[in-house]
């Protein structure tokens, strides 16, 4: 089975930017105008994004955190693209600008399989002029530079992860931004949404997965969790159907999670936390949509979550832009993962600005 993204495509030209440190429901259709391809939308807010490396500091030797933070900046401070890449377009960001002034939510992201805290850099840099602080890191284990299997097979740590990163957001000493501890919002992409639902109370459920990966032979995310082992003793069984919640998390923004079918659908009908759910009906990664967004908001406590579903929304939308000659630099060196990088300018220009419009309105509405 071919990873759902290959360590080439998530590093490609990324080595200057790594020194530095992707009942019933709602249906939302929504069709954005386009914008010129290979170009990040800017739709102006109050603010510049600024941008610095993040190390979390802690009492946990055993598994450095390492990431990125985006932050209200003064609109008048110059930008640069955050990286450049023959593949990736870069958000607009200022460097090491000193933060604007106010108190500001916090969104923690968790990133995809052997993804990182750039995958998701346009969501950051835009929400930032939006008047967010984001904070992103690697995942030990999953992230695009640090595989272990240990680290991988211990799934339950990226939830103490996002923890982790609170924790150290809403010390006095943490983050060079003044963050508001009763606004933190989370949003996670793909393995990060799977992240994100164990933090607002689904719990991990084995006997059930392995039912369901009996009666659907060769799903992806079946492979993908025997693979790394997940849940195979009884100590690790007892971590992962821990409660992993955090309470200081008000709302979610879910993009195209996977590993649905692991949650005991019981718990997914406690979570009563607001939550937004982005589903990908052009099924171009693997994931099953039946199975994943969309059985997930058939378990969720009606009234508790918005579900989003773009008829041309694909699980790659919810990485960077790509360059006008990605596509084909793609196909050349990495033959099939081209994909990644279909309909990747001015489509997924459009798509990213109904995801950014949804989840800033979302977000503001649980606050209520």
């Amino acid at each position: 089975m071919k990873p759902l993204y290959s360590l080439t495509i998530l590093v490609f030209g990324l080595a200057s930017a790594a020194a530095l440190a992707q009942g019933s429901r709602p249906v939302v259709t929504q069709d954005a105008n386009p914008v010129a391809a290979g170009f990040a939308p800017e739709r102006t807010g109050n603010y510049s994004a600024g941008m610095r490396a993040l190390s979390v500091v802690d009492d946990r030797s055993d598994r450095a955190l390492e990431g990125l933070i985006w932050y209200p900046a003064s609109a008048s401070e110059p930008t640069s693209p955050d990286f450049r890449s023959e593949v990736w377009v870069g958000a607009e960001v200022a460097r090491e600008a000193a933060a604007a002034n106010g108190s500001f939510p916090l969104v923690v992201l968790s990133h995809g399989m052997f993804g990182n805290s750039r995958n998701q850099a346009w969501f950051a840099a835009s929400m930032a002029r939006r008047g967010y602080v984001v904070a992103a890191i690697d995942h030990p284990g999953t992230s695009t530079w640090a595989r272990d299997p240990d680290q991988r097979r211990a799934l339950w740590e990226r939830s103490h992860d996002i923890t982790r990163l609170i924790d150290f957001a809403l010390s006095p000493e943490g983050l060079p931004v003044q963050v508001d501890p009763d606004r933190v919002f989370m949003a996670g992409h793909s393995l990060g949404g799977f992240t994100a639902l164990t933090l607002a109370g689904a719990r991990f459920d084995a006997a059930r997965l392995e039912r369901f990966c009996g009666a659907h032979v060769g799903e992806m995310v079946c492979g993908i969790f025997d693979d790394w082992d997940i849940a195979e003793t009884p100590e690790d069984r007892k971590r992962m159907g821990a409660d992993l919640s955090d309470g200081r998390i008000r709302g979610f923004a879910v993009f195209d999670l996977g590993g649905t079918q692991s949650f005991s659908e019981e718990s997914l009908g406690r979570v009563h936390r607001p939550m937004i759910v982005f589903g990908a009906p052009i099924m171009n990664s693997g994931l099953t949509l039946d199975i994943e967004s969309r059985a997930l908001v058939e378990a969720l406590p009606s009234g508790s979550f918005r579900y989003v579903e773009p008829a041309t929304l694909t699980h790659f939308d919810f990485f960077n832009l790509c360059t006008p000659g990605g596509y084909d630099l793609l196909a050349r060196e990495e033959p099939g993962d081209e994909i990644i990088c279909e309909h990747g300018g001015a489509h997924r220009a459009a798509m990213h600005e109904m995801i950014l419009d949804e989840v800033t309105a979302f977000f503001a509405e649980s606050l209520h």
